[in-house]
């Protein structure tokens, strides 16, 4: 479906005002349409039905990571060539805006809650118990040694999987990636196996009835663009501050229902995911090369002569 209508730009202080045709449900299907549908079977999925004007509550799911913490020195797996997992892991930190915009939309709203839903090695749920102290009113884990070396589409279908068992969800929020893969292409798979609209790179969400007007932040400034509900959006990191866990909020936390979860559970053939379904292998892992050392030019009175040399040297100008 394509839907024309103004859109503002906002860039370097100065607006200006362009038609564009913004794509809220028909996208560009990506490679992971070769994935077995059947297992997913999203149209099985049914959201509740939104009436036209208010939403009289607001049900989040919040898609989180749970990832080693980035100050100790990290680990690979000499057999596997992955990241060790198998010590205490904490909330990924762009996931925490997720969260936050979460929050913020159900108070908007006067009502609902926010679920979050995490895959992770060892059921672990430190990680989780931070967003819940934030405010998150329960969580979904999915935890299973058969889920070891999932890749990126593998942990679509999971995930997919696991916001299905959570059902009646208005929206499904995501960070853009996450700080330990960087691959940045689950959110839009979650979309694609879902079979619903994907915005990404979200800096502010409102919902307006069934609708949620999104702008979503470019180069240039940002977009605004409209999608149905229910739909996946990722969000980027540092649009808004994040709530520190007040005490109260982490005593609270320890009691909040885990759902945990395995793939039987999910009714997910574990040879779809992990090393047996990866559609991708690490080869090798070598060191980076290290960085050389700079050209310095001494102020002699004549080195601005020596750095157009250079530069020209280098073909720059």
């Amino acid at each position: 479906m394509l839907r024309r209508r103004a859109v503002t730009r906002v860039a370097r202080g100065f607006t200006t005002s362009r038609t564009r045709t913004a794509r809220v449900s028909q996208r560009r299907r990506p490679e992971c349409t070769s994935a077995p549908r059947a297992q997913i079977r999203p149209r099985d999925f049914c959201y509740r039905r939104v009436a036209r004007g208010r939403i009289p509550v607001m049900n989040v799911v919040v898609c989180v990571k749970q990832i080693p913490d980035p100050a100790d020195p990290g680990s690979l797996d000499p057999e596997t060539k992955t990241l060790k997992r198998d010590g205490k892991l904490i909330l990924d930190e762009s996931d925490s805006y997720g969260v936050e915009m979460a929050l913020q939309l159900v108070d908007a709203a006067g009502g609902g809650e926010v679920t979050l839903v995490s895959m992770a090695p060892n059921n672990e749920v430190s990680g989780l118990r931070t967003a819940l102290a934030m405010g998150a009113a329960k969580a979904v884990l999915v935890s299973d040694d058969a889920l070891a070396g999932t890749d990126a589409l593998g942990t679509a279908k999971v995930l997919a999987k696991a916001i299905e068992r959570v059902g009646d969800a208005d929206l499904i929020l995501t960070a853009t990636e996450s700080s330990d893969g960087y691959t940045g292409t689950v959110p839009e798979q979650i979309a694609e196996l879902m079979s619903l609209p994907s915005v990404t790179f979200a800096k502010e969400i409102s919902i307006d009835g069934g609708t949620a007007k999104v702008q979503r932040q470019t180069e240039a400034g940002y977009d605004e663009v409209e999608c149905p509900l229910p739909a996946v959006v990722s969000v980027t990191a540092g649009v808004v501050e994040p709530r520190y866990p007040s005490f109260k909020g982490i005593m609270a936390a320890k009691s909040k229902p885990v759902d945990e979860v395995t793939l039987a559970d999910l009714g997910i053939d574990a040879g779809t995911v992990g090393w047996a379904g990866a559609r991708q292998e690490i080869i090798e892992v070598s060191a980076a090369e290290e960085r050389q050392a700079g050209t310095i030019i001494e102020d002699d009175g004549e080195s601005h002569g020596k750095i157009v040399d250079f530069l020209a040297e280098l073909k720059i100008i």
